[in-house]
């Protein structure tokens, strides 16, 4: 016989990123971020800002603070709260359950009393309205009027799969209207210091753009080469 799981299984300590590291990412779009990961990083295109984005603002940089919860229960999200410091985002996984909501306007809430930055998550929010009265930026797969149970088992702090990606706390989540890009603790200062690179490439080809480029120069070059193969029909 198995034995009966805690309610709750929760991590004490974690590495997190320092407030230099969090600074760096400030108004980096993802897509910045995720081109210095090397591709890497991007949670599914299922997670994307609530409502679209059409009220709330939702731009982030964060800590992560993860809470693992079996499909239909938040138990995990609300007690991951009591670990929210200034700035966090609470990053919670609901298996990828679609029948009711991962969190609503209450849960926002508090984790905005908390300190906490933005909220994503796998599944679906509820309290639309509410949500957009509380202002915290979000991530979610839709909404829906269905309420969760809280009843467990769940986890704070400890690893979670959520939209393709393993996400650990101290992770930095860096998210916008694009969507979700994770930054692994290890690899915070190794993306740093590419940022500013991506950066430098992305304004000198959106210059070349402007200036009337139509084609990359290596795509031209490729088309002229001896390797292509040219067909009437």
């Amino acid at each position: 016989m198995i034995e009966e799981p805690k309610a709750l299984t929760i991590k004490k300590n974690w590495k997190r990123p320092s407030k230099a590291q969090i600074k760096a990412f400030q108004n980096m779009p993802s897509g910045f971020v995720t081109d210095a990961l090397d591709g890497q990083g991007a949670l599914s295109i299922d997670i994307k800002p609530v409502g679209e984005g059409r009220d709330i603002n939702c731009v982030v940089v964060g800590a992560a603070v993860t809470a693992g919860n079996n499909a239909s229960d938040i138990m995990g999200t609300l007690a991951a709260l009591n670990f929210i410091q200034e700035n966090d985002v609470l990053v919670a996984s609901v298996s990828g359950h679609q029948g009711c909501a991962a969190a609503g306007d209450r849960v926002m809430g508090m984790l905005k009393n908390c300190g906490g930055a933005g909220f994503v998550t796998d599944g679906p929010m509820r309290d639309y309205a509410g949500l957009v009265e509380v202002g915290l930026p979000a991530w979610c797969t839709g909404l829906t009027p269905a309420s969760p149970f809280t009843k467990g088992p769940a986890t704070v702090g400890l690893p979670i799969n959520i939209g393709g990606q393993k996400i650990e706390s101290g992770d930095v989540i860096v998210a916008d209207r694009d969507g979700v890009v994770v930054v692994p603790h290890s690899k915070i200062d190794f993306v740093i210091n590419r940022l500013s690179q991506v950066a430098d490439l992305e304004a000198s080809l959106d210059e070349e753009v402007r200036g009337g480029l139509k084609i990359p120069d290596p795509v031209k070059e490729m088309i002229l080469e001896d390797n292509v193969k040219f067909v009437d029909d």
